[in-house]
């Protein structure tokens, strides 16, 4: 699959099973996230990767933290079991460098950008993807538990693994006038 088609083809999966991507193809994942876009050379990123145990681990503090929020059993539940969705997280952090000529929004642009790359990088090496955020890039626990400062922001959770189904129905092309204008 040449560039183009990749991009053209792209699509989230979310039930996902062993294998990860481990070794040189890992390897190239992180590489393809840390060659985003990056205003300054400042590398506004950092990537924690959630494996094995570490999955246990996590599954912990997304239940103390929906405790801690006094949600429902069943959202507990749900927050206990998240991390099992894939067999590798790539949680991204923007590392904001504040009163810096770079503007902290592009800051967390570039760590977007990284997702992305990585997500496209797994899909070349036959692995594949989904970027799920929410409450949790937010969370105090969290936050905790990779070490942001106050001014890092978690873009998002890159659940890596490979696809448990295979796409039955081709991408479609997205109709682009209702998003596009010429000046």
């Amino acid at each position: 699959m040449d560039a183009l088609e990749l991009l053209l083809q792209r699509r989230s999966v979310s039930r996902l099973t062993e294998p990860a991507p481990q070794g040189d193809v890992l390897e190239n994942i992180l590489q393809a996230g840390a060659r985003a876009p990056d205003h300054g050379a400042l590398k506004p990123w950092s990537f924690s990767l959630i494996t094995g145990e570490g999955l246990d681990r996590f599954s912990e503090v997304l239940r103390q933290a929906a405790i801690a929020d006094q949600l429902d059993d069943k959202a507990i539940e749900k927050a206990t079991k998240a991390p099992y969705r894939a067999p590798l997280i790539i949680t991204v952090i923007a590392r904001c460098q504040v009163n810096h000529k770079v503007p902290e929004w592009e800051q967390v642009v570039s760590a977007g950008c990284a997702v992305m790359a990585m997500q496209m990088a797994a899909q070349a090496q036959g692995f594949n993807g989904i970027w799920r955020s929410g409450a949790w890039t937010d969370h105090p626990m969290v936050r905790k538990t990779f070490d942001c400062r106050s001014d890092d922001k978690i873009v998002g959770f890159l659940y890596l693994g490979t696809p448990q189904f295979t796409a039955v129905s081709p991408v479609q092309p997205i109709h682009l006038a209702p998003y596009t204008r010429y000046f």
